[in-house]
């Protein structure tokens, strides 16, 4: 790639779950460290998130566990369409995402991956940043999510 993304911007390994109640609970025990903060992202209506090119709304359960420099984050997603619940229904419980920090090459990064054929499954802005799902899984085994900033 012209823009590779590069290893020191790897932030998170994203975990879908269908019970995160029980998987924050195995990984604190797994770690030592207390049960993460569970929290819960209701569906809303968001002009600025898309799931495979259309606007989308779902609710999400979310924890975030703290590993060294990077986080594993937990999800738990609704029945509502999103890349989480195509994983999950797809897969069961399993890796859905690396995320990677790549500053202000997202831009270029994005384009070259869509150049050479990969979709963009999730696209999403919020105040300061934004999160792309890259659609890796067949060609990787794992999605990529690519953000501007943490």
């Amino acid at each position: 790639m012209n823009n590779p993304i590069g290893f020191d911007g790897f932030i998170q390994i994203a975990i879908v779950v269908s019970d995160i109640e029980k998987a924050a609970s195995t990984w604190a025990e797994l770690f030592g460290v207390p049960k993460p903060e569970i929290r819960y992202d209701p569906p809303r209506d968001n002009p600025d998130l898309t799931y495979r090119g259309n606007p989308t709304h779902y609710g999400l359960k979310l924890a975030n566990i703290p590993v060294g420099q990077f986080i594993i984050e937990l999800h738990e997603p609704d029945e509502n369409p999103s890349t989480f619940r195509e994983f999950l229904d797809k897969h069961g419980n399993g890796v859905h995402h690396l995320g990677f920090q790549v500053g202000d090459r997202r831009d270029a990064i994005v384009s070259e991956l869509e150049e050479k054929g990969v979709q963009m499954r999730t696209v999403g802005y919020y105040p300061g940043s934004s999160w792309t799902i890259a659609d890796l899984e067949d060609a990787l085994g794992v999605n990529l999510n690519i953000k501007p900033i943490a």
